[in-house]
């Protein structure tokens, strides 16, 4: 039972990939992307299941350059590995996004802030989804072992109840072995790996630790 409790929604999420396969016309998916390392697992495990799209809506990140230095890395993977992916990217505005976390620059990493910066970006990916007419919706941030599951999984449950049309896609990719896939493939194709997650906040507690 513990076991079950472990991989729990990285088996709803393998169940939901069974299932895409066996469906006609593919089912589209929107999946939040934050970075090449952290897609690498998802499109391996998504890209032929699904008619798959990713969004780019990562504004949190500090500063512009290291934006584009990850947006700069995903496209130039997709291109040489799933050229039929479509990646949306929505305009950096790094100060309107951040007005919201402000009240919250003391909190610890992982902590009240990161939650609102994580279901800021869901929710605007997740209302673009169900706006276009995704079938699913989910994000890449499961794969992190920096950022914890069942929160995350949590949010994309609450959204759901205001986005009827578009199902949320459980997942846990770092489990089962994701976690060192996306280490292997990062290393095979020699992809940047950032040492914080984006804000200028998360930038100041990497460096008092």
């Amino acid at each position: 039972m513990e076991q079950r409790k472990k991989t729990y929604y990285y088996d709803l999420g393998e169940e939901t990939v069974r299932k895409a396969k066996e469906t006609t016309p593919k089912p589209k998916l929107l999946l939040h992307t934050c970075c090449a390392v952290c897609a690498t697992v998802p499109l391996e495990k998504c890209a032929e299941a699904f008619d798959l799209t990713l969004y780019f809506n990562n504004s949190n990140i500090y500063p512009e350059r290291e934006y584009d230095r990850r947006l700069n890395e995903l496209r130039r993977y997709l291109t040489d590995h799933y050229p039929s992916v479509k990646l949306i990217v929505t305009p950096y505005q790094h100060e309107d996004y951040m007005k919201d976390l402000e009240e919250f620059k003391d909190s610890r990493e992982g902590g009240v802030r990161c939650k609102i910066c994580y279901t800021k970006r869901m929710k605007e990916a997740y209302d673009y989804a169900e706006k276009h007419g995704f079938d699913f919706f989910s994000t890449v941030m499961t794969i992190s072992r920096q950022k914890n599951s069942l929160v995350l999984n949590q949010i994309g449950e609450e959204l759901s109840e205001s986005h009827p049309k578009t199902a949320y896609f459980y997942s846990d990719f770092k489990k089962n072995g994701g976690q060192d896939r996306s280490i292997e493939l990062r290393n095979l194709n020699g992809l940047y790996q950032q040492t914080y997650c984006g804000c200028e906040y998360s930038v100041r507690d990497h460096t008092e630790h």
